[in-house]
């Protein structure tokens, strides 16, 4: 397969080992790299093309619709279907994003599990508000949610805890997640100190672990069309239940 001039560009730039060099910030190559990528992004993105979507057609129900949606997923064998991003935002007004897994959706919301004492924790515990985006792109979908956050119900904790792998729970424990870490050496060890503590029984679901749930109050759905005019379909939760209607895209 041919190298693209950005490959070239930036093979020259790392050099023969394959890897990273620091440049310097007079470094002509680094602007050849730079320019080179920039013109290579513009060029990419699919046409996306889709099943119209048109508010009439959607169920009424929104977390209804977003199940359907994900039963095509699912169907269709994409990979982590689960995966969401999910966003916050901390006590300073500064928002950052990652990547959870979805594990439970029920007329109440969006559920995922994660550490209490992490930094998402946090953003949740100072602002309690939040942002999911489902994106399957195979299928040129897009759903975003937005809403309140709640802790859910401690046996519900309790009973995903316990339907994990081992190792999963064993991290858990150990892992002190979102803290700086010597090395990896230290966290392999902590985890050693737990496997030992516990032996052979099942352990039981610490204090600082366990899940929240997203309670909607907007969900949008989003099919990738020709030309980018893509197809948007907005709900909001209003005194009298859903109202949905159409967005530009």
């Amino acid at each position: 397969m041919r190298a693209s001039p950005a490959d070239v560009a930036w093979g020259v730039v790392r050099g023969t080992s394959g890897r990273c060099t620091a440049g310097s910030a007079h470094d002509p190559w680094i602007g050849v790299v730079t320019n080179v990528m920039t013109q290579e992004l513009w060029q990419l993105g699919a046409q996306y093309a889709g099943t119209p979507l048109d508010p009439a057609d959607c169920d009424p129900d929104p977390i209804a619709q977003f199940r359907r949606w994900m039963a095509v997923a699912v169907a269709a064998d994409l990979p982590t279907v689960n995966a969401v991003t999910l966003a916050t935002v901390d006590d300073r007004g500064r928002p950052a994003a990652r990547v959870v897994l979805l594990k439970d959706v029920d007329d109440r919301g969006f559920v995922f599990f994660t550490n209490y004492e992490s930094r998402k924790a946090r953003d949740l515990a100072a602002h309690p508000f939040a942002a999911l985006v489902a994106f399957w792109e195979p299928l040129h979908r897009q759903v975003r949610i937005e809403g309140a956050i709640e802790k859910v119900e401690a046996a519900e904790s309790d009973a995903y805890f316990a339907s994990r792998p081992r190792g999963s729970q064993i991290g858990a424990i150990a892992s002190p997640q979102s803290a700086p870490i010597a090395s990896r050496q230290l966290l392999e060890e902590r985890v050693a100190a737990v496997e030992q503590a516990t032996g052979g029984a099942a352990p039981a679901r610490p204090a600082h672990w366990g899940g929240y749930r997203l309670v909607p109050d907007m969900i949008e759905l989003w099919q990738g069309q020709v030309s980018r005019l893509h197809d948007r379909v907005r709900y909001r939760r209003e005194p009298g239940g859903w109202q949905r209607d159409r967005l530009a895209p």
